[in-house]
């Protein structure tokens, strides 16, 4: 009984603090991590995928605990052509967030972009099992497996088994 309101207080303590880390995972970031993710979505969308990645990075400085600075951070290295960083960072939003439908096609349409067609089909069926055929993230990846290999690759691909015959 002596250790009764010690316990008491130890547990108060642990719900705390598992409340509050819990709570900083949703809801809005920081308000100066949303004024850098804004930035950087502005340097995006104006083709300026460095000078977004930058903005990305410093607002998950500020704001490590908002996941989806990690899909913009994957789209603005997509748009470098960084397929293999795009993906890390698909992976780390997926990690904390696995139903992420947004973080499964990103993932998805970036592996078609490094040529990985069956690890993008598996992202897709995944899609589909999650959010179905109508789900606007599952129809950007079908586009995306549609499209297929882009074309530098499939001529990277072709000179590569040329040379080695």
């Amino acid at each position: 009984m002596r250790f009764a309101p010690a316990a008491a207080a130890l547990s108060l303590c642990l719900a705390m603090t598992a409340s509050i880390s819990s709570a900083g995972d949703t809801g809005a970031p920081d308000p100066r991590a949303a004024a850098l993710i804004a930035q950087g979505q502005a340097s995006l969308a104006a083709g300026e995928s460095q000078a977004a990645i930058d903005a990305f990075e410093a607002a998950l400085a500020v704001d490590p605990g908002y996941t989806p600075i990690f899909i913009d951070l994957a789209e603005a290295s997509r748009q470098q052509g960084l397929q293999g960083k795009a993906i890390r960072y698909y992976r780390e939003a997926l990690e904390r967030d696995p139903g992420n439908f947004a973080a499964i096609s990103g993932e998805g349409a970036a592996l078609v972009e490094k040529g990985a067609l069956e690890k993008a089909k598996r992202n897709l069926a995944k899609l589909q099992s999650l959010c179905g055929d109508n789900c606007p993230e599952t129809v950007a990846l079908q586009t995306s497996i549609a499209r297929g290999v882009p074309a530098r690759l499939a001529v990277e691909s072709k000179g590569d088994s040329t040379a080695s015959n």
